[in-house]
């Protein structure tokens, strides 16, 4: 009688598809938008709504003209998460051909143009938000005041956000403000604390809000950690170097730096953390590549943030170590069930 022969691993499960994982991610989001809608008004929820449905476009017209099944990529929702994740990294405010740039720029050149889903080797919602911030620094600058500090008292209703989105009425200038990062960045000759007491992005209100934008996001990070389609090495690696970096500027210069609470509270890095730096397609691998991989992110997050041109450098900081993860990977390969050790670099004679 002649057995069955079934190859290593015996224990058979249910694979993950591509799609599930897609749409546990965005609905880890969500969290973080709601609480970004209610400080900030609807423009968030708006943007989403505006890059999704130039993202759809986009990868459908691209597959057309590479002559493959529309239908059957589109159905993977990765187009969807990388609108997602854009949209809620772009101001409120921002003029709807912004978003629809950076969405289109995202899909067409940073993704479709390598092949699609699996080939890229740059996040591509960070490489729309980079085109845009450098080509627009102005629009992409300006966000809604928290309920307490825009004029009047009062955010933007659905249609005046409608109305500032799709039209840019003057009039949108008294409802915007620099965010918290941006202000302390731009504080010239004051020292902290001063800044602290007189620089309206750095009042308690508006930093608070960003604390509960970030608590959010934290939420939908540890749902992805549950569900173990993130594991932590990059999260801790890349918040753990930023606070590392901050702690020790800000204990050899406190007058002018900034506390590591502010760095981790007050910008994108938990956000980037994660729901950005984790693209398993653009970072790396192992679990030991994963901790440099996160750590240089946050090294390079602070020292664009303190020396850098730009209040935030989430975006810059994973495009670089987007570079490196391939290398990375290539010197932290685990070891082999049955070898001594990890292969690791180049070996004289080694054919290629």
């Amino acid at each position: 009688m002649a057995l069955l022969r079934i190859t290593s691993p015996h224990t058979q499960r249910a694979g993950r598809r591509t799609s599930w994982v897609m749409q546990m991610v965005i609905l880890a989001t969500v969290p973080g938008m709601l609480v970004q809608t209610w400080l900030f008004g609807w423009g968030t929820a708006i943007n989403v709504v505006i890059a999704c449905i130039t993202a759809l476009l986009s990868e459908a017209a691209i597959l057309a003209i590479r002559r493959r099944a529309v239908g059957f990529f589109l159905k993977d929702y990765s187009a969807l998460l990388t609108a997602v994740l854009l949209g809620v990294a772009l101001p409120p405010a921002v003029p709807w051909w912004v978003t629809v740039t950076a969405i289109s720029f995202a899909i067409i050149f940073a993704k479709q143009l390598y092949g699609g889903l699996g080939n890229n080797p740059f996040n591509p919602a960070m490489v729309g938000y980079a085109i845009v911030l450098v080509s627009f620094p102005v629009p992409m600058s300006q966000w809604l005041g928290v309920n307490s500090m825009v004029t009047a008292g009062e955010t933007l209703s659905f249609m005046q956000s409608i109305q500032a989105i799709f039209h840019h009425l003057p009039t949108i200038d008294a409802y915007t403000m620099a965010t918290p990062l941006d202000g302390f960045k731009h504080k010239d000759l004051l020292d902290s604390q001063t800044a602290f007491a007189t620089v309206p992005a750095l009042q308690a209100a508006s930093i608070n809000s960003w604390l509960w934008v970030n608590l959010a996001y934290l939420v939908g990070g540890i749902a992805l950690l549950w569900l173990r389609i993130i594991t932590w090495h990059t999260p801790v690696a890349l918040l753990g170097a930023l606070l590392v970096m901050s702690g020790v500027f800000h204990v050899f210069d406190m007058a002018q730096t900034a506390t590591p609470w502010f760095h981790l509270t007050t910008g994108a890095a938990v956000f980037g953390a994660f729901f950005i730096a984790t693209d398993p397609v653009s970072s790396c691998t192992s679990n030991k590549g994963k901790l440099i991989y996160g750590a240089g992110i946050g090294i390079l997050i602070y020292i664009i943030r303190a020396w850098g041109g730009y209040p935030d450098g989430v975006a810059f900081g994973v495009l670089l170590m987007n570079f490196a993860a391939p290398l990375i990977d290539y010197y932290t390969q685990p070891r082999t069930y049955g070898h001594k050790k990890a292969k690791s670099g180049l070996t004289i004679g080694e054919d290629h």
